[in-house]
């Protein structure tokens, strides 16, 4: 479940990103009061940290996920 939870807020990242890219528009920043509003830095911390866990996915083995699924 926390594996999912990341890769949500990994998405939710990378849409982010994809706004600033073709429209200048930062979402998170828009809805937690810019860039450098405390709520807006935690929310960019917490999609981070959830990112550098991602990067653990690419690491694992299909059988080992499966065994600790079931």
């Amino acid at each position: 479940m926390f594996d999912k939870i990341c890769l949500a807020l990994s998405i939710i990242g990378c849409l982010n990103w994809g706004l600033v890219g073709i429209f200048s528009f930062d979402l998170v920043a828009w809805i937690f009061g810019g860039t450098g509003a405390i709520l807006s830095r935690i929310v960019y911390t917490v999609i981070a940290l959830a990112g550098v866990w991602c990067i653990s996915l690419l690491f694992r083995s299909e059988h080992a996920h499966h065994q600790v699924a079931n």
